[in-house]
């Protein structure tokens, strides 16, 4: 893993981990984040599809992180807590 710092204490696969002395449960951070964690992977898909040559694929799933942002707002703005 990494190394432990004052600072930024970053532990993976636990439940929580430090940021700037402050203690962030991942469930909170990945519900807080996972329109753009999804967006990002969505991206990365229509990346490699782009290179390996899959034109009409890459085009078709270039539309989804967009999407999926623009339904992450709709759906947080609709949110009543």
């Amino acid at each position: 893993m990494m190394k432990k710092n004052k600072a930024n204490n970053f532990r993976f696969f636990l439940t929580t981990f430090t940021i700037n002395n402050k203690n962030i449960n991942m469930k909170l951070f990945i519900l807080k984040w996972y329109p753009i964690i999804l967006a990002f992977i969505c991206m990365l898909y229509s990346i490699t599809l782009g290179i390996l040559g899959r034109e009409q694929e890459a085009l078709y799933s270039a539309h989804w992180p967009g999407t999926i942002l623009l339904f992450a707002i709709a759906i947080r703005q609709r949110r009543t807590t």
